[in-house]
């Protein structure tokens, strides 16, 4: 790390990385350490590129055309610059005092703002699109601390059900994603399984059964990939009847 001293003030002076060159094109970073003590130029160089390394490496995460890596890059250089991630339409909505503090917090490079930053800021973004299959592997991994202990043979077991009611979804309404989740949807898929119960003389917890596991893993993703999509998944259960009885064998 070099520091320079311009009047009373410190800079840091440091070549950029070849390997973040394709995120930031200058040669060298040259940045006022607003301080004229050596030793508080010291200790602010170390961390100020410390964060500029962070921030380089969630741009090469976003400097992608993968949606959810992008997605996840966004909200990590929000949340390095001390700001709460949000998307455009939520951004759009914000008093004007807290909009223009995260235009100003936009680092500027060659007089222009960069692209990672301004998207993770002003959440051009968005929300990548994940459809039912891929929220159902996504699923696996968010859901792992529930299969701790299990063995292979129950680990089957559990996930076989979810398999089994995402592939009926797929199969009647298609693999939409998760934002196209209407409730004209989930009810075109619960006549579907009403239709089926009637003409396989099944029990409702049949389609009940479907219904919880794909409303689990649908919210399960929702949430833990903040998707912050508003879901239609209430009030769908068939009712009960009597609890069918095995007749007497001898």
């Amino acid at each position: 790390m070099k520091l320079i001293i311009r009047g009373t003030t410190y800079y840091l002076r440091k070549r950029v990385p070849t390997r973040y060159r394709r995120v930031d094109p200058r040669l060298e970073v040259l940045q006022s350490l607003h301080t004229d003590s050596l030793a508080e130029a010291q200790r602010k160089g170390t961390l100020v590129w410390n964060e500029l390394l962070l921030s380089w490496e969630a741009r090469l995460a976003g400097d992608t055309e993968d949606a959810e890596a992008r997605y996840a890059a966004a909200r990590n250089l929000a949340q390095m610059r001390g700001i709460r991630y949000m998307t455009s339409p939520q951004v759009a909505k914000l008093p004007i005092e807290d909009l223009l503090t995260r235009v100003e917090a936009i680092p500027m490079i060659r007089s222009k703002p960069n692209r990672q930053e301004a998207e993770a800021l002003l959440g051009a973004g968005g929300a990548p699109d994940v459809t039912v299959t891929r929220a159902l592997e996504l699923f696996w991994s968010l859901a792992e601390d529930r299969t701790a202990g299990k063995s292979s043979y129950q680990i089957r077991r559990w996930r076989n059900p979810r398999i089994k009611a995402v592939k009926n979804f797929t199969d009647v309404i298609g693999d939409i994603p998760l934002k196209d989740l209407t409730a004209d949807v989930m009810l075109d898929f619960r006549e579907w399984w009403w239709e089926k119960i009637k003409d396989e003389n099944l029990t409702a917890n049949s389609g009940n059964k479907d219904l919880t596991h794909l409303g689990n893993i649908f919210r399960t993703v929702n949430k833990m990939k903040r998707l912050g999509l508003t879901l239609p998944l209430d009030d769908l259960a068939f009712k009960e009847g009597e609890k069918r009885v095995r007749p007497p064998f001898s």
